[in-house]
């Protein structure tokens, strides 16, 4: 995909959700896209993986514009991973061979894995992650004992849960967060 059909894509999905992005000037925004090559890299990414980037935001101190993976399930295209690397270790010493994990797909990516808060900054602009869930950026004292986190949405309510890193699963990938 060029960087314009990129672009007219972006504009396209920005105008059709008005509800993420209140406030905000698409005019604006395609200025600073335009001017980030290597950004514009890492948002056909997202979209290549199926992650639906939108902008979400912008930072009040810097003007950089937020965007976040906004496709109604985890991304398809990065799916069945372990949360990071020593977790991917792990499973293929067991002979089991996941597709990769979320930590070093997010920095390839040139994105950075969401936070629980803004996970759940996600979740006021929608419903995300009805059937599906996502690895989520997880606290050096959880990951130390072996575990990482992940959340979804059911009942109408984010739940988080906890999940040795190592695990894998077919409704799970992990949801990113670029700055332009």
């Amino acid at each position: 995909m060029t960087n314009s059909e990129l672009i007219g894509l972006l504009k396209k999905r920005f105008e059709e959700n008005m509800n993420r992005h209140k406030g905000l000037e698409w005019a604006e925004v395609q200025a600073r896209l335009e001017e980030s090559g290597e950004k514009l890299w890492s948002l056909s990414e997202m979209e290549r993986t199926g992650g639906e980037p939108d902008v979400v935001a912008q930072d009040e101190v810097t003007g950089e514009y937020i965007f976040y993976d906004c496709s109604p399930e985890t991304p398809s295209g990065r799916r069945n991973i372990c949360y990071d690397g020593k977790g991917q270790e792990e499973r293929n010493k067991k002979g089991i061979f996941p597709k990769g994990n979320a930590v070093e797909m997010a920095a390839a990516m040139g994105i950075e894995l969401l936070t629980e808060e803004l996970y759940r900054e996600l979740q006021r602009l929608g419903e995300f992650d009805l059937k599906t869930s996502s690895w989520l950026k997880t606290p050096s004292d959880i990951r130390k004992f072996g575990g990482a986190i992940f959340a979804d949405r059911r009942y109408d309510h984010v739940f988080v849960y906890h999940n040795s890193a190592p695990s894998f699963y077919s409704s799970r990938a992990f949801r990113g967060c670029l700055r332009v």
